[in-house]
This record gives C-alpha cells, sequence and structure tokens, in this order.
C-alpha cells in the first residue's frame, strides 16, 4: 500500500480562528518537509481560483455560506518549484489543475513543459510532477475564464455541454503533452443528442432552445486555433504523470489512446466504481504506461487520528470521533447553510478516525493492500503542529501495523 498526504490550504475559520495567507503558507511548507521527512510518496495540493468571499455576492453564488477562503494554491508549477527546493524525496501532485482556467489547455501544457525543462536539467532529478486534472468543481472560476454558455441552448444543455468541454480540452492538453503538432481542425468536434440527457425532458428543453426537433445537434467548438506545438519540446516526459479527474469511462479510454492517463478519485466514489475502473484500465491503460496497477488510481480519505500524550486510549477514540464530527459539520454547513447529520454520518464511514490501533484496523477493512490513499490531515484544522503529529502518529503508529509494515 502507498501513502500519499493531501494538501487543502483552505483559509477557513476554525474555532473562531482566521489564519493569514502567510500563516497558511507557513503551515503547508511546514507540514511538506513533515511527510518528506516522514516518508509520504506525493505530497496532493489542492488548487482553488477567486475569492470565494467575493463570488458571495454574485447573483447566483455556488456557496453562499463558505466564510474565508476554498483555497490559496492557483498555480501548481510555482508550488511545485517551492516544494522541490525544500525537500528531498517527496513528489508533487496537483490535486487537481482545472483546465478551463489559466488560459485553458494549451496554456497548460506550455506551462507543464517548461516545468519539466527546468526541473529535469539535474541528470539525478528522478522526482515526479503528478498532475491531476479536471474541469474544475465551481462553475463561478471558470466562467470567469471565458467557460460558460454561448446562447439560450448551451445554457439549457450546460450540465452536459459543460462535460463535452471538457473532453474537447483534455484531448487539446494531452495531444500537446505528447509533443503533437495540433490545430483546432485535428480536434474532435461536439454533437448533442437525446442518448446525453438523463430525461424525455431534459432533452426538449434543449430542443426548445435550440428552435427545431432535430435528431442531434453540433455544437461549435471552444478552442479554435491554427497549428501550432508547445515549447520547450525536448524535456524529460519521465518526470509527468498524468491523472484524469473524472470517472467517464468513455473519456477515460480516449486519452488513454493518445498517451498514458491514469485517474484520480476527486471524492468519496461508490466502491463497485473505483473497481469497474480498475477492470476497466488493467485493459484500456496507455501501453507506455506499462501494467495497470492499483496506484494508478490514488484514493482521497479524511484522516482523524488521536495519539495525543497523557490520554487513555477510550479517550483518544471519544476525542477523534469528537474531531471527526465537528470538522465535518463545519465543511457541509459551509458548503450548504444548513447541517445534514446522514451526510456527516456518511462521510465519518469512510473516513479513518480513531486511534492507531483503529485506524490500522479500517484500513486493512476498507481497502486493498495495493491500493494508493492521499491522506487528509489538514482538514478544518490549523493547529499545524498538531496536524505534524498526526502524520507522525501515522507513520510510526499505524504503518507498523499494516501487513508488511505498509
Amino acid at each position: 500500500m502507498d501513502f500519499d498526504i493531501f494538501f487543502s490550504i483552505s483559509r477557513t475559520p476554525v474555532d473562531g480562528f482566521l489564519p493569514t495567507e502567510a500563516q497558511m503558507f507557513r503551515a503547508f511548507f511546514e507540514q511538506v518537509e513533515a511527510a518528506d521527512a516522514l516518508g509520504f510518496g506525493t505530497a496532493w495540493i489542492a488548487e482553488s481560483h477567486l475569492s470565494s468571499e467575493v463570488q458571495k455576492r454574485h447573483p447566483h453564488p455556488v456557496i453562499p455560506y463558505w466564510q474565508g477562503e476554498v483555497g490559496l494554491n492557483a498555480d501548481i508549477v510555482q508550488m511545485a518549484h517551492a516544494v522541490f527546493r525544500r525537500t528531498r524525496r517527496i513528489e508533487v501532485g496537483s490535486a487537481v489543475m482545472g483546465l478551463f482556467v489559466n488560459g485553458g489547455p494549451i496554456a497548460h501544457a506550455e506551462r507543464i513543459a517548461q516545468f519539466l525543462a527546468i526541473h529535469g536539467l539535474e541528470p539525478g532529478e528522478r522526482r515526479k510532477l503528478n498532475i491531476g486534472f479536471a474541469a474544475g468543481r465551481f462553475d463561478f472560476q471558470s466562467r470567469a475564464h471565458g467557460m460558460k454558455p454561448r446562447n439560450a441552448m448551451e445554457e439549457a444543455a450546460w450540465p452536459v455541454l459543460k462535460g463535452k468541454a471538457f473532453a474537447e480540452a483534455a484531448e487539446i492538453f494531452c495531444r500537446l503533452v505528447r509533443g503533437d503538432e495540433l490545430s483546432s481542425g485535428d480536434v474532435r468536434t461536439t454533437e448533442l443528442s437525446r442518448a446525453d440527457f438523463r430525461s424525455d425532458a431534459d432533452w426538449r428543453k434543449v430542443l426548445d432552445a435550440h428552435g427545431a426537433d432535430v435528431s442531434s445537434i453540433p455544437v461549435p467548438r471552444r478552442y479554435e486555433f491554427d497549428v501550432l506545438k508547445i515549447v520547450p519540446e525536448d524535456v524529460r516526459k519521465e518526470l509527468l504523470e498524468l491523472y484524469v479527474g473524472s470517472h467517464d469511462a468513455r473519456l477515460q479510454e480516449e486519452l488513454n489512446a493518445i498517451l498514458p492517463v491514469r485517474v484520480f478519485n476527486l471524492s468519496i466514489t461508490k466502491p463497485e466504481v473505483i473497481e469497474d475502473t480498475h477492470r476497466r484500465m488493467a485493459a484500456k491503460f496507455h501501453p507506455g504506461g506499462g501494467s495497470w496497477r492499483r496506484r494508478d488510481m490514488p484514493r482521497t480519505v479524511f484522516v482523524f487520528l488521536n495519539s495525543e500524550a497523557g490520554l487513555s486510549k477510550e479517550r483518544q477514540r471519544e476525542a477523534a470521533g469528537e474531531e471527526a464530527r465537528a470538522a465535518l459539520s463545519a465543511y457541509w454547513t459551509a458548503l450548504e447553510g444548513t447541517l445534514d447529520p446522514k451526510k456527516v454520518e456518511g462521510a465519518s464511514e469512510n473516513a479513518l478516525v480513531g486511534t492507531p490501533e483503529d485506524v490500522a484496523q479500517q484500513i486493512r477493512e476498507r481497502f486493498h493492500p495495493e491500493d494508493r490513499l492521499m491522506l487528509w490531515f489538514d482538514f478544518f484544522n490549523h493547529d499545524s503542529a498538531r496536524v505534524v503529529r498526526n502524520m507522525e502518529a501515522f507513520m510510526k503508529e499505524v504503518v507498523p501495523l499494516l501487513p508488511s509494515g505498509r
């Protein structure tokens, strides 16, 4: 089993305390340096864009109840350079890079190439940049970069059309990273049909907005450009791994016809979807990436571990449960404005909660021995020293209790 670590860098009040941005970044670097020393494999860093506070003034804010900022990392390339300068072994990952923002897929491909050209200058460098990429969670971020409906038909079809726009962007990104010379005319075309929608009523809304009853609706491309190729091109591509943040089976397979693209498990996903992904990708993974392994789909998991000195095992267990309920309740309230006990309970059941012995037992019961876990210690927790102690307790007290020590 592989153990990575997930960092949210989320600047939101916890128990009335709101850190400054400088305090948030200092805490992050303190924690990532500790993660490096402890032997975690990859530091996955959440990405966010634009102010969560300011978007609350929009006519239709997507997270009107969120206090503070969802995240402070807007550029994984800059963060990766900073992390690699401060550490010796740990790799860096984006969790996840939104393809619609910061210039779109062409700009992202070029930035990645530039990073690899610099990062790979030392012949002995072996640490990888792991790029998870997706459409992005919050529409207000992508809309500011032009990714929004262009007419009434697209407005009616937007939940479906956004996914198709991402497929177009992902193809462009992957082909340019591969080194292709490419124009927009070489990229997939997009159309809408009844099969794309959940119900006849949804499709009818699109047809009414389109103004004609047709079997399919062609949609103009989002990206129009003459033939181009990104530079630098003489880069060490072995230092890059790609992970698509989508459980769209067709898209996963289409991208793997271009180059090796692994899967980023963005959130709590049903076990049957996880296992189906492993089965499919064993056959569809691009041969350039070798054989598909379970570690090629890392899984995010909350960790509420208590191994604090001076507490009995029972009190540690109780305290961990209290910490989990408090953090998850604050999270769901911030997202939705109301507290849904069922969601808190469901998230708790998917988290690792308790003493080191409890957490080790939960890992043995819930996960395959070859899984790769992204452990989330800083979730609604601004006590950096405590976060580091929990990381240390996991590696020194939990891991030895697992088969073969990991």
